[in-house]
């Protein structure tokens, strides 16, 4: 693949004002087409204090973007002890208090498995979906800095809230014990704990979108050193966040378990506390972003103005007749012109009503905008076919993470001779061990192994990075079908090992057995999460990169509804079937094995259309073979001036 370079705007204006200057004196800024790197026209210090390094002043108002920038001091790797060491804690307080809700929920306050499960998925969509809300705020008005303020108070005290459920007794039903029935809880106890997930919701959906964008604003994105350590933050924000749902999945987990429900939830608690305690602790030392507008009008304007002018002709040469004013500051970077989507063309077409204001700007920007914000929603119309495909992967994932715990609970979970039982929401965690793994030989190894046949540093494209963790996740669903296959087998023909309360017999499989499917999951994970994340971050315009990151949660937020949906349907459906209930609270009864197959069915179809989707798809700032850059309406005709000067 070719690399391309376009010049960009205000680098064109200053080479036309300083023709008559040596070439060698020319300070010219390109912009790579291939990689995208977050702007620093994103920074603004006007209102907020940044200390120096040395006499730790604060900075003051400047009248030039470049005076602002020599003034704002990226102190990188020295506050990332504040971020990650925030980012550490309030993963283990977050995941330390969900990670086991599912067991807490069927053990502590008595609700049948499926419905737990429903909860769980419906909780789980509910803070993606919240994420989306979050980054409007944080983008539109408070910034990042705020946002994850408010979001981090809210996670501790969602925390406390889930704890209190479980230290007092009278917010929790009666514990069933043995019994085949049990009193389940009262309104009184479901809605305090409604008001702990309430607060949880506030929390993890405030942070999710704003945490990795914040860190990489305290790096430098236009010196080298600040482009690795942006690289560098990616690795460790999922290295953080794997090692924490497994010392989740481990530690925190064993004691809820097997220890104490209070003691347990205490610990989530405390951490969450310690978080906000670091997190605060850096405030004088950060880069603060602040909000620069809603991006969403921007969207809005381009299809309002397009809808308007669609009587309209389409331009013969529209990378020059369109109307393209770009500000001096504008903070995204320029884009070519693309065919796709060339409806939306009709919104830069400039007619004899549109009027310009004395700087250039459109004065109604409701009937004319620029060629530039076209390009910006003709990306975002693209990544959505894309984000829908990766929204369904999600339902394998979100079927790993609950239905392996109930397996695991009527499978042989004993560790060696000493009795010593694996807790069943633990073996989630072979789930992040081979995602971490692999993490690391997919860097280390199979990166360097692949550069070397295809030609790309990234080894692969973003989209064959994605592609390749559905494949891995259709890989999971089918050996979890022919898993619980075996194990209920075992169950049904051989020698069980007792009863496991309120479900049935406990088979003597080892649940060893769940490995193979769960580390496919984590590779899956390992392409297309991460492929996700950096996905969104590189194709959405930089003012929207809060949205990128909630954008990715979202998708997780409708695969957790589908999920739900798909197991009250299908419960729905099976429970008076001949067959048997496919989701019947005893899994030997179940054919939870034919549940998984035909999840593996519409994964499979969810990978034609992937497939197809990403043929079609074109990277941001990416050409065909021979495409005209981008040129304002004010360059072409100065162009043409000189052009006409020189005929004479």
């Amino acid at each position: 693949m070719k690399s391309r370079v376009i010049l960009n705007h205000r680098d064109k204006r200053d080479k036309n004002n300083n023709n008559n200057n040596n070439n060698s004196d020319l300070f010219c800024n390109y912009t790579q087409i291939e990689t995208m790197e977050r702007k620093p026209l994103e920074v603004e210090t006007t209102t907020t204090n940044h200390h120096s390094a040395v006499d730790d002043v604060t900075s003051t108002t400047v009248d030039s973007f470049e005076e602002d920038q020599k003034k704002l001091v990226y102190r990188g790797w020295k506050v990332m002890p504040f971020i990650i060491g925030n980012e550490t804690f309030e993963k283990l307080g977050i995941i330390g208090t969900l990670s086991n809700l599912l067991v807490y929920l069927t053990s502590v306050f008595n609700l049948k498995s499926y419905t737990a499960a429903t909860i769980i998925n419906a909780f789980s969509g509910t803070i993606n979906f919240g994420t989306f809300i979050a980054a409007f705020l944080c983008d539109t008005y408070f910034g990042r800095y705020k946002t994850l303020c408010f979001a981090v108070i809210a996670c501790f005290m969602g925390s406390f809230v889930i704890l209190l459920t479980a230290a007092i007794p009278s917010l929790h039903p009666v514990a069933c014990g043995n019994k085949s029935t049990c009193e389940g809880p009262s309104v009184g106890q479901i809605m305090f704990l409604l008001m702990g997930l309430g607060f949880l919701v506030i929390g993890a959906g405030g942070i999710r979108p704003c945490n990795l964008a914040f860190g990489a604003d305290q790096f430098n994105p236009k010196s080298e050193s600040g482009k690795k350590g942006i690289n560098s933050f990616f690795n460790w924000y999922f290295f953080t966040f794997t090692f924490a749902q497994i010392v989740s999945l481990t530690l925190i987990v064993y004691i809820q378990s097997n220890v104490s429900w209070t003691i347990g939830l205490t610990i989530p608690v405390v951490l969450m506390f310690l978080a906000c305690v670091i997190f605060f602790a850096g405030d004088r030392l950060y880069v603060k972003v602040k909000a620069s507008g809603s991006p969403l009008a921007g969207i809005a304007h381009v299809i309002a103005a397009a809808i308007k002018k669609r009587g309209l002709k389409p331009a013969k040469q529209p990378w020059v007749d369109l109307y393209n004013h770009i500000p001096r500051n504008y903070v995204n970077t320029t884009l070519k012109y693309t065919d796709q989507f060339r409806f939306l063309d009709k919104a830069a077409i400039k007619t004899p009503e549109d009027k310009l204001n004395s700087d250039g700007a459109a004065s109604d920007p409701w009937k004319l905008c620029t060629l530039q914000q076209v390009e910006e929603v003709k990306c975002i119309v693209r990544v959505i076919p894309i984000w829908l495909a990766s929204s369904i992967y999600y339902l394998a994932i979100s079927m790993q993470m609950t239905y392996p715990v109930f397996q695991a609970l009527q499978s042989d979970r004993r560790l060696g001779s000493g009795g010593f039982r694996i807790p069943g929401a633990t073996y989630v965690v072979f789930l992040m061990t081979g995602m971490t793994i692999f993490i690391v030989f997919y860097d280390r190894v199979l990166v360097p192994s692949l550069r070397r046949v295809t030609g790309l540093e990234t080894g692969i494209t973003l989209l064959q990075r994605i592609g390749a963790g559905i494949v891995f996740a259709i890989l999971s669903l089918l050996v979890s079908g022919f898993i619980e296959e075996r194990r209920r087998t075992f169950a049904l023909t051989k020698p069980t090992l007792g009863m496991a309360p309120r479900t049935g017999e406990i088979s003597s499989m080892s649940a060893m057995w769940l490995i193979p499917q769960l580390t496919l999951a984590g590779i899956a994970e390992a392409f297309a999460a991460i492929g996700q994340m950096e996905f969104y971050y590189k194709q959405f315009p930089e003012n929207m990169r809060s949205f990128a990151g909630s954008i990715f949660y979202i998708g997780g937020g409708i695969s957790s509804y589908l999920a739900s949906f798909l197991i009250s349907t299908v419960h729905r459906t099976t429970e008076h079937s001949p067959t048997g209930n496919w989701l019947a609270e005893d899994l030997n009864k179940a054919k939870l094995d034919y549940f998984y197959f035909m999840l593996t069915g519409i994964m499979v179809v969810n990978l034609g259309y992937f497939l197809l989707m990403a043929k079609w798809y074109r990277y941001k700032g990416s050409n065909d073979e021979d495409i005209t850059e981008i040129e304002t309406s004010e360059e072409v005709t100065k162009k043409q001036q000189l052009q006409d000067k020189d005929s004479v």
